[in-house]
């Protein structure tokens, strides 16, 4: 996403992996689980000669002999679509050598420093886990840190080191795993610690009961019970868990839930158990069954999801009605305004003024609800009239839902321009205060009157749910964050969800987040998605002429020949739809990001068709430096290329490099999220389409 003014692409990284497309996702997460990865064996000399090699198309065989990388590797069992010399594939082959005679990858060395085996804590403790590790021929890429087989963090700088907050009572497992610059992996053995319940409680809550189903969609179910009680003198009700077929998947403080990323026309099992702040927990109560109800979407089942900007009506002339007539309404589920401004503790509605990127302040409630539009411009073919209490973009959004009744539009808050405003709104101070004005603007309507248009209920019905887009908790965005933001926007989601249920249970809460493993690593994804019906990852703009080389602004995977470092080594979309997974984010929740636009560099030196090469700067675009429309850049009578390891193509005249997803490519992708089980897609944003709505159609029509 870029927004206006600022017009510059919201610099989201992403986080990488070397594994082609496949068959279905190999459970690298719970191999990983099951103890010590297997290590490969340490032949100093193997003989390719006549052996082929490795094939990501290819099912091999437990016995199979294949190459990759100058490395003769032997399949331990059936395998498919995981490349030996990954981690995610390393657990199910022997390294067999070199196949030049020289000896094999040293696999690094890893052994956890604290706690101690056998080390005891209280309940509600921050636990530290750390880790030295070392490689013998190369250098540690990263050290991820396990905790019952879950992951809890990922470090790639040493002193290596994860925490786990909150900590539950019981006995648990720690472990680390190394991975060197070779993708071998090595496993510390597990140790085990103790953490105690709070002193001189030991009797848990009342078992839930009541548990009742309420509002269905067809990617969510909302729950409610009567509350627990704690025992007299107790340590006091902590919350509730939430169990899907038998599976933990929410952590709600209050007696109701909704429970997203479902799949259509599906029945799904739940029972609720409560805990207290001594960390006993009640016995699960008495299961009830619920089914969601028919997709819509083109019949895709999966999410289709677009952004439509509040300032694309200006110089783009992009309208809602263009949503419409290009055809792509007919193929979403979902549309996010973006954006709402967060300033001053509040979400602040009603204000036109140009936005300042240095303070956060700005509006266009002109835009908003003020504007009238032709009858010519309008999605119902009538002129909007002078009294009309609502107007402007919102007015023409809810006549589209008209005409789509099963389209869902959410308020999108924040943005890389106006997210300043998330770090002091989101403190326990102002929280509460702050998430109630966001509801009573965007959900139950009440607007600021300007021009004659606004008032009490005036947006009522417009918007289905609030999206956030924080940017970014903790990390830097426009301004850099704060340590305290990581908690702090987990309990901005509770009390999103809080205040949005005691509205209407099921009405939506979304989050886009950043990519990057720096984004991720950062904040809590396994506390803050229960609270959530799903979360887009915006998996683009990994690389653009920020950089001084050229290199993919999309990647669905990574590339050997990728020359980045550091951080940026993990910057495609595989893996970062894998760092939100191997911390408990349920796939079906996650939503992958599409750019409906490119990223270019101009003075490119010409070797390997103008990739990962040195630039002079940016190439010029209609709007700004080094970025560019997709339905530009379709016309451009340039050579293509494509690279099928990394998923990404670009366009080089010699001189102009442009990256970009065409609609072949976007086809791939979604391939990519049927196989992986994800909920959908996004794209920012629809003005960067053609009139016919040519990738839109791409996205829908690759997801049936």
């Amino acid at each position: 996403m870029y927004d206006k003014l600022v017009q510059s692409a919201d610099v989201r990284s992403a986080v990488r992996s070397s594994r082609p497309p496949r068959p279905r996702r190999l459970a690298w997460l719970l191999a990983l689980a099951a103890g010590a990865a297997a290590l490969p064996g340490l032949a100093q000399a193997a003989s390719c000669t006549g052996v082929a090699q490795w094939d990501q198309a290819k099912i091999y065989r437990a016995g199979d002999t294949l190459q990759k990388g100058g490395v003769l590797y032997r399949a331990n069992q059936d395998i498919w679509n995981a490349p030996p010399d990954h981690p995610a594939g390393a657990p199910y082959y022997t390294n067999l050598g070199a196949c030049d005679g020289s000896g094999a990858n040293q696999p690094p060395v890893v052994s956890l420093t604290s706690p101690a085996n056998g080390a005891t804590f209280s309940a509600g403790s921050t636990v530290t886990v750390s880790a030295t590790a070392s490689d013998p021929d190369g250098s540690v890429s990263k050290v991820e840190f396990f905790r019952d087989g879950s992951s809890i963090g990922v470090d790639t700088s040493a002193p290596y080191s994860a925490s786990w907050a909150n900590a539950s009572a019981g006995s648990h497992t720690l472990r680390a795993v190394a991975t060197d610059n070779n993708n071998a992996t090595t496993s510390t053995p597990t140790l085990t610690i103790t953490v105690n319940a709070a002193s001189g409680d030991t009797t848990a809550p009342s078992v839930p009961g009541g548990l009742a189903v309420g509002t269905r969609t067809a990617s969510s179910i909302a729950l409610s019970w009567s509350p627990s009680t704690d025992n007299t003198g107790g340590s006091g009700l902590a919350g509730y868990d939430v169990y899907r077929d038998g599976s933990l998947v929410g952590s709600p403080s209050s007696a109701s839930y909704v429970d997203g990323g479902l799949t259509a026309s599906t029945t799904y099992r739940y029972r609720v158990r409560a805990r207290d702040n001594a960390g006993n927990a009640s016995a699960q109560g008495t299961e009830i069954s619920a089914t969601t109800l028919a997709g819509s979407g083109g019949g895709t089942g999966k999410r289709v999801i677009g952004y439509f900007t509040q300032w694309g009506i200006y110089g783009r002339s992009y309208r809602v009605k263009n949503i419409d007539s290009s055809g792509s309404a007919a193929r979403l589920t979902h549309i996010n305004y973006a954006f709402g401004n967060v300033r001053n503790n509040r979400c602040e509605v009603g204000v036109t003024q140009p936005s300042d990127p240095n303070t956060g302040a700005g509006g266009d409630a002109f835009a908003d609800y003020s504007k009238a539009f032709g009858a010519g411009e309008s999605v119902s073919g009538s002129a909007d009239t002078w009294d009309q209490p609502l107007r402007g973009n919102w007015n023409q959004l809810k006549q589209l839902k008209a005409k789509y009744p099963n389209l869902k539009v959410l308020i999108s808050l924040g943005g890389w321009t106006w997210s300043r405003g998330f770090s002091s709104a989101a403190r326990p101070e102002n929280r509460q205060a702050f998430v109630a004005s966001c509801i009573d603007a965007y959900i139950k309507g009440n607007l600021p009157v300007t021009d004659g248009a606004g008032g009490t209920g005036a947006a009522l019905g417009v918007f289905d749910g609030i999206d956030i887009d924080w940017e970014y908790p903790v990390a830097c965005g426009i301004e850099c964050g704060k340590p305290e933001d990581n908690a702090n926007f987990t309990a901005l989601m509770a009390e999103f969800r809080r205040q949005l249920d005691a509205v209407r249970p099921g009405l939506l809460l979304t989050v886009a987040v950043g990519a990057g493993i720096d984004k991720v690593r950062v904040t809590d994804p396994a506390a803050y998605h229960p609270y959530l019906d799903y979360i887009n990852v915006m998996t683009y703009d990994f690389h653009g002429a920020w950089d001084a080389k050229t290199n993919h602004q999309s990647a669905l995977f990574d590339s050997p020949n990728d020359p980045s470092t550091g951080d940026q080594k993990l910057y495609n979309s595989n893996d970062a739809i894998e760092a939100f997974i191997s911390r408990g984010v349920p796939a079906a929740k996650l939503n992958l990001g599409i750019g409906y636009y490119g990223r270019g560099w101009t003075g490119v030196a010409s070797g390997n068709n103008g990739m990962y090469q040195t630039a002079g700067g940016a190439a010029p675009g209609t709007y700004e430096a080094g970025i560019e429309d997709w339905k530009v850049l379709k016309n451009l009578a340039w050579q293509g290329y494509t690279d099928n390891t990394a998923g990404a193509t670009w366009i080089y005249n010699g001189s102009t490099l442009w990256s970009f997803d065409t609609p072949a490519n976007i086809t791939r992708k979604m391939g990519y999220v049927k196989t992986q089980g994800l909920g959908g897609a996004f794209v920012w944003e629809f003005s960067g389409d053609d009139a016919q709505g040519t990738l839109t159609k791409a996205v829908s029509d690759g997801l049936k």
